[in-house]
């Protein structure tokens, strides 16, 4: 049997009459949630969103099956964005406004899930299963080996990232180091991607009585640009195209694994990214030239792809203009998982306030049932600092971004508005408005986004947690503000 990927459905293969069943009995349940959230790639690397350079047949072909979203952002850089899909709140509030390598940099920081909220937690509560496998990075497994059990997920496959003073944690492709419930090590002659795959349908094939909640943050597309075991290139675009085709390919076997086993009317797949591609590559989009926008909050660093399929349920085709951001995830899954309102989720007190809005209903009636007015991205770069109280960030108002149906404001680190686009007219955002505040439509869309900006914290939070035990390999706490370098 081939083995095709993870769905994160009910079962291996069967006969007809045992696909009959099992779809009987899915009806019975909340539907299984695939959730694929690629590292480093942005939406000129999409051919559906516009991409002139490469073709992503597998990954176009899910969006024709459900919906295209057009206005999702996510933060620009790792940490924020991961944290706040597992949360539901924005960096302001969780503290991970900077990317903070963990195992690389330690520190005793960590993914703290007492003082956090958890998406994966309050999901398993609601009856699901849950896996990972792929990239973390916002633990270190040496200090908190059960990291992963502590935030949510029964079983995973992991990269370990980068351990300081571990040279075989730098690979993530070839030669893999990953960890499991037995522990790290190195996978000589493998391919990371594909070890993540096996580990998941394992995992399908030993669980499969569903509800099932699967997260695959996959290594691709992440640098070091690599060579895959379907191409080799001899440069690093070449190499950047190969690793988006294999994540593409990727995608396809997803799909096909539930269409295979009888999966497909019983889960949501939603295939999106974490942040924009890195500034060394260059895509042709819409017929510009667009540079990767990772770290940055240009639209190429924050506004993602983002697309949802679940056939029988999502009407296939659309295309929407919505409003989401990644607060947004996990508010939505508890709904699709039938836990419909925050107060039933036990792990949630008074003290976490979720900034999240469901769009479960767009999902299912389109963009006219959006809760969302703006949405908005922060955060990114290593501009935090070692302290005997822990990690700090460097800026206490971190710059951001927020945008409604047509308009983007930049707010710089004094809390001040900095720029201002139309992004319907100029979606490459090469002119600035704010000296251009001469229609009511402008003036209306400046005061209402500075107004939600008026409404955030005056100071952003630090990092949440409690401090694990100082080990060797930790960065040297330091009196001044640092920029530490990936």
């Amino acid at each position: 049997m081939q083995r095709i990927l993870f769905a994160i459905a009910l079962v291996g293969l069967f006969g007809c009459g045992d696909v009959a069943k099992t779809k009987s009995s899915a009806e019975q349940q909340p539907p299984n949630i695939l959730f694929v959230l690629v590292d480093d790639l942005g939406k000129e690397w999409i051919s559906s969103y516009g991409a002139e350079d490469i073709e992503t047949p597998n990954i176009d072909a899910l969006a024709k099956s459900g919906i295209k979203f057009n206005n999702v952002y996510s933060m620009p850089q790792c940490t924020p964005t991961r944290v706040t899909l597992l949360t539901g709140q924005y960096p302001f509030r969780h503290g991970w406004v900077n990317h903070w390598d963990v195992p690389r940099w330690g520190g005793g920081a960590h993914f703290d899930e007492t003082e956090n909220p958890t998406l994966v937690n309050e999901i398993r509560r609601a009856g699901y299963k849950t896996c990972i496998a792929g990239k973390w990075q916002i633990d270190d497994f040496r200090v908190e080996p059960e990291a992963l059990e502590k935030a949510g997920f029964d079983e995973y496959c992991m990269w370990t990232g980068y351990e300081a003073g571990v040279e075989a944690s730098a690979e993530r492709y070839w030669d893999p180091y990953v960890f499991t419930k037995e522990g790290s090590k190195s996978y000589p002659g493998a391919f990371g991607p594909d070890i993540f795959r096996d580990f998941i349908i394992d995992f399908l094939t030993e669980n499969k009585e569903g509800p099932m909640f699967v997260y695959y943050p996959m290594v691709l597309t992440h640098t070091p640009l690599v060579n895959t075991p379907d191409e080799s290139a001899n440069d690093n675009l070449g190499k950047h195209k190969a690793m988006v085709r294999y994540t593409d390919k990727i995608v396809g076997q997803l799909v096909d694994a539930l269409k295979l086993n009888g999966l497909l009317e019983n889960t949501v797949v939603v295939f999106t990214t974490d942040n924009g591609t890195a500034q060394s590559i260059t895509g042709t989009y819409k017929g510009e030239q667009v540079k990767g926008g990772k770290s940055t909050t240009l639209e190429a660093g924050i506004c993602e792809p983002f697309v949802v399929s679940w056939p029988g349920h999502i009407k296939a085709g659309q295309e929407s203009n919505a409003l989401v951001d990644f607060t947004d995830v996990l508010p939505t899954f508890m709904d699709l998982a039938g836990v419909d309102s925050k107060d039933k989720w036990t792990d949630i007190n008074a003290s976490h306030i979720i900034d999240g809005k469901s769009f479960a209903k767009v999902l299912l009636e389109g963009d006219e049932a959006s809760q969302r007015k703006w949405i908005l991205g922060m955060g990114g770069g290593n501009f935090a600092r070692l302290t005997e109280n822990g990690v700090e960030n460097q800026f206490k108002f971190r710059d951001r971004v927020l945008r409604d149906q047509q308009f983007k404001l930049y707010i710089d680190s004094n809390g001040k508005p900095e720029q201002f686009f139309d992004l319907v007219n100029d979606p490459f955002e090469r002119h600035n408005l704010m000296d251009s505040l001469n229609t009511a439509e402008r003036k209306n869309s400046y005061n209402s986004l500075l107004e939600v900006v008026n409404s955030f914290p005056l100071e952003d939070s630090d990092p949440k947690y409690k401090n694990n035990p100082p080990q060797d390999w930790d960065v040297e706490i330091t009196a001044e503000s640092g920029t530490w370098k990936m």
